[in-house]
């Protein structure tokens, strides 16, 4: 069992701290021995911890305001380590199964905000494909990767170009292609005169193949 450290509990004490002074992002802190007297700690273990939460972007020191609070990236740890080479493939495999979840959820938010020109992208695409009579993997990619550009979610958008090294190194160094019942022309087809519910199935037939790996 892992054995926590001064650190980590002065560490826990501090976002405790934080959290009971309802201190929002923009909010000045107090200065290190207000803060070391508040926790009862020395400002050597102190400033171990709130090295911690720069580190993770939750706090920054500015000119004459000295330590801010800040909303922290809650994505950028994730992109510094998200790398299929330094990643081991029960890894890989669970994180593209994430993305197969979250695929499964987007038709909420395609139905609301996609465009005419959402839909003439993702045509040109699907008949690039039929074009060349095979799977490729910019294509697949192009494909999804419009998927979550339609939604309009920032967050969702940052996250699928993230994936892009997993989902490309799983497609074509783990998992052998397999199409499912239903391919992006038919996907495009059931944006454009289908309903939410009928592009869930559509997609749970277009990732099947993958669904039916699944232990």
């Amino acid at each position: 069992m892992k054995t926590n450290t001064m650190a980590d509990v002065v560490e826990a004490q501090l976002r405790a701290y934080l959290k009971k002074m309802s201190f929002k992002p923009g909010d000045a802190l107090p200065k290190e021995t207000e803060l070391a007297d508040a926790l009862g700690v020395s400002r050597n273990v102190l400033r171990e911890a709130l090295s911690r939460l720069r580190m993770l972007g939750m706090i920054e020191t500015r000119k004459r305001r000295g330590m801010v609070l800040v909303s922290p990236d809650i994505l950028q740890a994730f992109e510094r380590v998200l790398d299929p080479p330094i990643i081991d493939d029960a890894t890989l495999e669970d994180i593209f199964e994430l993305r197969l979840v979250i695929e499964m959820g987007l038709a909420d938010l395609l139905f609301a905000r996609m465009q005419p020109n959402d839909i003439h992208e993702l045509e040109t695409i699907a008949e690039n494909e039929i074009v060349h009579k095979s799977f490729q993997i910019k294509n697949e990619i192009a494909f999804h990767g419009k998927l979550y550009d339609m939604t309009g979610n920032a967050t969702l958008k940052r996250f699928q170009i993230m994936l892009l090294p997993v989902f490309a190194y799983v497609t074509t160094h783990v998992d052998k292609h397999i199409s499912g019942k239903v391919d992006h022309k038919g996907l495009v087809e059931t944006l454009k005169k289908g309903s939410k519910e009928d592009f869930k199935k559509a997609m749970y037939e277009h990732l099947k193949p993958h669904f039916e790996r699944l232990k």
